[in-house]
């Protein structure tokens, strides 16, 4: 085990480390630790940088950092250029380090957030400095917005500046963030994977009423009894494969790469074929289904007349309607269904100014790397500026060692990121900023 020393550290991998210690866990029903602290860090650097950032409360602690910067050229739309300050909960139990205490070790940066997203917050303020320390600017205006909440679907961030302060936004057309600009190893070959697309989220309450009772009596109206048996078929449900434009054009990248005939290996082995980036490629080929909560119940010996439980219902762009209408027959006639959260499925052709821009970044740091499309099985805030027309894109660019299952430590134990793939990315997004 090797450690490095704070002197050692560049400022993309020492912001990184500070974000890290910020706890800002997002519980999710409103209940957070909240990110004022970490959102006053970032208002400090930026003004570092002789910007003027401006904080934007949503609720008491939930804030959001977002600033604008000029670009060389004005009529050229904006890009938004965004991360998020909050991360998910961490056990600290699990780990092998303190989850909170951005740890530098093994030539890694260990901690929640490392990889969602912290790491990306860092990338983009250290990218900045690069580029108006040197007394340069952008290629066009930047809007720069760092978002609370989007951990818990971006209610009291992304959503809210969308709904309440549209016009920070004005003249962006674009823009990039998380999940996308990381590289895979394809037997042997490194490809990098730009998010094009995400699939649409909907979080369902599903909940059961019955008649209370003593549980030493035989009773068919267990109000648990009938919630396990909606929450066993929704969650064994073997939705069918179905294939995107995305998802389509990256599998026959990844055949030709690989050296495979398309038409005579499922899109399930080929999604398999790309190794540890299958964690999310797999779950792009269908709609998923997984309940993630319970409860019910008080004492073991009382019988409830409630239970609830949560799925995570992730549905590929345009399938929301037959989706649902098929949990809602999965559940039964027994059981109540509640929509807690809705957001939209996004898909973008992977062509165009940007995307030439990002291919033509991550070559110059990696030259000959093939770079390919792909849909996202989770979400970003992308989702909300989405509906201010704005088109957007995940990249947050990193080399990463073809031993590391990256996919696994978004939400996973022991989260960490590699130092010398926070300066690859570093470098590539600051071309990026000042190219395009």
């Amino acid at each position: 085990m090797t450690s490095t020393s704070d002197s050692s550290l560049d400022r993309t991998a020492r912001i990184t480390r500070d974000l890290i210690r910020f706890d800002t866990s997002n519980y999710g029903e409103g209940k957070s630790n909240g990110e004022t602290i970490a959102a006053e860090y970032v208002e400090a650097e930026l003004k570092a940088l002789g910007l003027k950032p401006q904080l934007f409360d949503s609720a008491p602690t939930r804030t959001s950092v977002v600033t604008r910067i000029e670009g060389t050229n004005p009529d050229a739309p904006a890009l938004v250029v965004h991360g998020h300050l909050d991360v998910v909960p961490a056990i600290a139990d699990d780990w092998s380090v303190d989850p909170f205490g951005g740890e530098i070790r093994d030539g890694m940066v260990w901690g929640r957030g490392a990889v969602d997203m912290k790491n990306m917050d860092a990338m983009i303020l250290t990218a900045l400095g690069e580029i108006l320390g040197s007394g340069r600017q952008p290629a066009r205006d930047l809007v720069v917005a760092f978002f609370a909440d989007e951990e818990a679907g971006g209610v009291f961030g992304s959503h809210y500046l969308v709904r309440e302060h549209p016009e920070l936004f004005d003249g962006a057309a674009e823009a990039i963030s998380e999940v996308g600009g990381y590289s895979i190893d394809l037997e042997g070959k490194r490809a990098y994977l730009v998010q094009t697309g995400e699939k649409a989220l909907i979080w369902v309450k599903l909940i059961a009423h019955g008649r209370a009772g003593h549980g030493s009596q035989i009773n068919a109206e267990n109000a648990i009894t009938r919630l396990a048996g909606a929450v066993a078929r929704i969650g064994s449900q073997e939705w069918p494969v179905k294939l995107t434009k995305t998802t389509r054009q990256l599998l026959d990248a990844v055949a030709a790469i690989l050296g495979r005939d398309p038409q005579r290996v499922s899109a399930e082995e080929l999604a398999i074929a790309t190794g540890t980036a299958s964690r999310f490629i797999s779950a792009t080929l269908r709609t998923t289904t997984n309940p993630t909560l319970l409860s019910g119940g008080y004492k073991v010996n009382v019988i409830p007349d409630r239970a609830e439980a949560m799925i995570d219902v992730r549905v590929l762009p345009g399938d929301e309607v037959e989706v649902l209408a098929r949990i809602r027959e999965l559940a039964g006639p027994d059981i109540e269904l509640e929509i807690m959260h809705e957001d939209v499925g996004l898909e973008t052709d992977f062509q165009g100014p940007l995307v030439d821009q990002m291919i033509s970044s991550l070559n110059r740091f990696d030259p000959g790397a093939e770079v390919l499309p792909y849909l996202l099985s989770a979400g970003t805030d992308n989702k909300a500026l989405s509906l201010l027309g704005i088109k957007g894109y995940g990249f947050a660019p990193l080399q990463l060692p073809a031993d590391l299952d990256f996919p696994a430590l978004f939400h996973g134990v022991d989260e960490r990121v590699p130092l010398d793939a926070l300066v690859f990315g570093t470098d590539v997004l600051t071309d990026l900023l000042l190219r395009y």
